[in-house]
């Protein structure tokens, strides 16, 4: 008899989703290079790729939540972008 053994790739869920974890950093730290904010999301987020990051910052400029500009080649700025006070 054989046993079959399936492998399936296990993410993990975090309770703190990416994006507010994101803004919350950006809050504290100010504007910062990509990598930087790599750098530090690693800490809390092992499993984050690269590829992972870039589509959430893409999800968070098209919202208007940051902006990301192009400093040198391969290095990108990442900013917060300031909530608009509601005048009454």
């Amino acid at each position: 008899m054989t046993k079959c053994v399936v492998c399936l790739a296990v993410r993990t869920w975090y309770p703190h989703p990416l994006d507010l974890t994101i803004v919350e950093i950006l809050e504290k730290k100010g504007a910062m290079t990509d990598t930087e904010l790599f750098d530090v999301l690693k800490e809390t987020h092992e499993d984050l790729g690269f590829e992972a990051l870039n589509k959430t910052l893409m999800k968070m400029e098209v919202e208007g939540m940051v902006y990301v500009s192009s400093l040198t080649k391969g290095k990108r700025r990442v900013e917060l972008m300031k909530r608009k006070e509601q005048s009454q």
